[in-house]
């Protein structure tokens, strides 16, 4: 989804934005047709709020080496406060 939402920005810089709509819709679809499954899975295993915060922290997991190596963007300390923030949620979620 990172790529979907944001290698836009990027890639298709100068172009029409129905033209990144069409094809982020188009990254994103074949995403979902993994995601909505997997979720499915996960649900008999896992809480609502436990799904929820390990699609968070996978976010995170994804986004920060995407924003630094594709995009160009600064490693900035609060990317490792948001990381030690999702830490504690994800302790707090699967403590019980």
């Amino acid at each position: 989804m990172t790529f979907a939402w944001y290698g836009h920005l990027k890639s298709l810089r100068g172009k029409a934005w129905y033209l990144a709509v069409v094809i982020s819709w188009s990254i994103a679809l074949v995403e979902y047709v993994f995601q909505v499954p997997a979720n499915r899975i996960g649900y008999d295993k896992m809480s609502l709020s436990q799904l929820k915060m390990l699609q968070e922290v996978i976010t995170l997991s994804v986004f920060v080496p995407f924003a630094i190596f594709y995009m160009g963007q600064p490693l900035k300390l609060d990317y490792l406060w948001a990381g030690l923030c999702l830490l504690g949620a994800v302790y707090f979620i699967f403590r019980s």
